[in-house]
């Protein structure tokens, strides 16, 4: 496994080794020892999430205040996103600095965000399915989402790649269309 730290220290982008021939392909898509030895930090995933998404939908930006704080591991295993993480730790040297990345079930690529981060994604293709590991099971009691296109968070969605079929604004669930500005949402210290 290739393991890059992004620009944000604590969010890692993580390409596994695909082994692969004209019967197709074989990879580990997660190792606990050679996560921790990469990136110094020791998991336990306590929740699997599966979801698939049509073009154009996108979901966040989410998170879990604590105690129920989620770290979340995630993946394409069918199409491609447009994923992102936002700091919004108070301490942080890059609170509301964001880094996104695309994730799919070509490239195999990973991204680790941290308990503290924002989480969404836009989906690129037809249809993507996205799977993802959690450090924390989901509590809505705990739930907050920060509205995708934030201002003060000025994301660089790629939205002129959902126009070119047709779709001129992502679509959102009635919780994303009611979520909070960045400003009012409550954040981590």
């Amino acid at each position: 496994m290739e393991f890059k730290r992004l620009a944000i220290a604590d969010v890692w982008l993580i390409k596994p080794k695909v082994f692969g021939d004209d019967r197709g392909f074989f990879y580990e898509s997660f190792n606990a020892k050679a996560f921790q030895e990469a990136t110094g930090v020791s998991l336990d995933f306590v929740q699997d999430n599966h979801s698939k998404s049509a073009r154009g939908v996108l979901r966040g930006l989410h998170y879990q205040l604590p105690p129920y704080a989620q770290g979340k591991l995630v993946r394409v295993t069918q199409g491609a996103v447009f994923d992102v993480a936002v700091d919004i730790r108070r301490s942080s040297p890059t609170f509301g600095q964001w880094v996104g990345e695309v994730l799919s079930a070509e490239n195999h690529a990973q991204l680790w965000i941290p308990p503290g981060f924002a989480h969404g994604f836009v989906t690129l293709s037809e249809t993507a399915e996205f799977l993802y590991k959690t450090t924390d099971f989901y509590a809505p009691q705990s739930e907050v989402a920060i509205v995708w296109n934030d201002p003060d968070l000025a994301i660089a969605w790629p939205l002129s790649d959902l126009q070119a079929h047709g779709i001129h604004q992502p679509l959102l669930s009635g919780k994303d269309q009611q979520a909070s500005s960045f400003k009012q949402a409550p954040l981590f210290d």
